[in-house]
């Protein structure tokens, strides 16, 4: 008999992280944090992650107002309003482009 293992969708994984984001834990009362690959893949309940499911959880936490990041040795998450008040670069600095 084959036994069949639950892996969970990456909107599940991703309500997962989110949840994360509201605890209290590494000396602060909340937000961005970054998780192990292997945290990553226990949470995800898979031997590997795969780059179609970074991608779909990049997508899905966007859509839950979210930033998710491989930076190859680990995933960071902060919210998407962390970068609203980011200074501007002006279309004076950046210039006309020749083709």
């Amino acid at each position: 008999m084959v036994m069949r293992t639950h892996h969970p969708t990456a909107y599940e994984i991703a309500c997962q992280l989110v949840s994360f984001y509201d605890l209290p834990f590494g000396g602060k009362p909340s937000g961005r944090f970054r998780i192990s690959p292997k945290n990553l893949r226990n949470l995800a309940n898979r031997r590997r992650i795969s780059d179609d499911l970074v991608k779909q959880l990049t997508e899905v936490l966007f859509e839950m107002e979210y930033v998710f990041v491989d930076m190859e040795t680990f995933y960071a998450m902060t919210s998407a309003r962390t970068f609203t008040n980011y200074r501007r670069v002006a279309d004076s600095m950046v210039g006309q482009q020749d083709n």
